[in-house]
């Protein structure tokens, strides 16, 4: 069973203009490396529809999706976090959106009618988006429309398991009193980034106790720590946990060099992040694995290499650290950006080793580990301070 692609040039359209860091670019040349390094040959690439609205209305407010349709002709400043810095208005931003939620959609249509395994939408991860309001770049939340559809199709367990380096909060708030839903997030200190959300004292309400996971991560936090973190918490809490298809937002914002944000992996550490994704998921998700993007800033130096090892990943064709970009990959990029510093092999050379959690160390790293585990295992039935669960 092939794992699937959802790719169409239009998904380009969802374009905040200008300087905005939150340039399409990124998967264009993504899609371009995968490709010239074979990682796509002989897949089809599914190209999807705009979600309907009757989906969008399953965590969002209908007077929000009016204002979004009504938003461009209406200019800045129009309200429901619209018209702003962070979230522009632009042409055609409802049609935009609503693409790239479908191209979420029809992952997760793929995965629920047994058609793949897994699947995967660089796309996708637009996981600010709330109910009533556009926030962070993300206007529609495709993670939460294609969990709730998930759960009305077939799943009553599902995973979601956030890796971008601010707190996945719109997904968060969309299932913060389902119990059906864990939604786990490892970002950079909510005291010091955007969104400001995301402490381990938030695990959720009512029956949903426990099943919101979040582990704030000191600033500067390198492959070893963020390794050590999520091999912490993630695997304990996914076995207990059993779900049927795990869902994971793959921002690439963590890199060291990202722009907007301070934690310090490299592109070998997320290459491990999702060789470990793929593994967890097989163990207790029944394979079933559905991939987005995120952020991701760095746009030609960091992005496209790390999408390519997603991608390589899912499609279980990875591609070795060392490997030489493709020569007509890097002139092309050098033609379009002459200063631009272009990378030239699929790593950074980082050592991606990591100690693993419970030696009685008690330096940043440990402490927000220690302080998710106490804020949730017990809820699981798991010891906190018992490093074997």
């Amino acid at each position: 069973m092939q794992p699937a692609v959802v790719w169409d040039p239009a998904l380009l359209g969802y374009d905040l203009g200008g300087e905005h860091p939150f340039n399409p670019v990124r998967l264009e040349l993504t899609i371009r490396l995968a490709r010239g390094l074979g990682v796509l040959d002989g897949i089809g690439m599914l190209v999807p529809e705009p979600a309907s609205e009757t989906d969008l209305l399953r965590v969002h407010a209908a007077e929000y999706l009016e204002a979004v349709k009504q938003a461009p002709l209406s200019g800045w400043d129009v309200g429901h976090g619209l018209g702003t810095m962070d979230n522009p208005v632009f042409s055609d931003m409802h049609e935009a959106s609503a693409l790239v939620v479908g191209s979420t959609l029809l992952a997760a249509r793929e995965v629920a009618a047994g058609r793949a395994r897994r699947a995967v939408n660089i796309a996708g991860g637009l996981h600010h988006a709330m109910r009533d309001h556009a926030s962070g770049f993300c206007v529609y939340n495709d993670c939460a429309v294609a969990i709730s559809w998930l759960l009305d199709h077939g799943f009553d367990r599902i995973a979601y398991v956030d890796t971008d380096v601010h707190h996945g909060d719109g997904v968060q708030a969309a299932f913060y009193h389902d119990p059906r839903v864990l939604t786990i997030s490892l970002h950079q200190h909510p005291f010091t980034l955007f969104p400001g959300t995301g402490h381990s004292s938030e695990i959720g309400t009512g029956e949903a106790e426990g099943t919101a996971v979040n582990i704030p991560l000191p600033p500067g936090t390198r492959d070893a720590g963020w390794l050590r973190a999520f091999n912490a918490v993630v695997p304990s809490l996914l076995a207990g946990f059993r779900p049927q298809v795990l869902v994971t937002q793959c921002g690439v914002d963590s890199h060291e060099e990202d722009p907007l944000a301070d934690l310090s992996l490299s592109v070998d550490g997320h290459r491990a992040i999702y060789a470990r994704l793929r593994e967890l998921a097989g163990e207790h998700a029944d394979g079933n694995w559905i991939a987005v993007g995120g952020g991701g800033y760095r746009l030609i130096r960091v992005v496209p290499r790390s999408w390519t090892h997603l991608l390589a990943t899912a499609l279980d064709r990875d591609v070795t650290p060392t490997t030489p970009l493709p020569a007509e990959w890097v002139d092309s990029v050098r033609e379009a950006a002459p200063s631009a510093e272009v990378p030239v092999t699929m790593t950074d050379g980082a050592d991606t080793g990591y100690r693993p959690w419970g030696d009685g160390n008690d330096d940043p790293v440990d402490v927000a580990i220690r302080d998710t585990r106490r804020a949730v295992f017990p809820l699981h039935g798991l010891d906190p301070d018992d490093p074997r669960d």
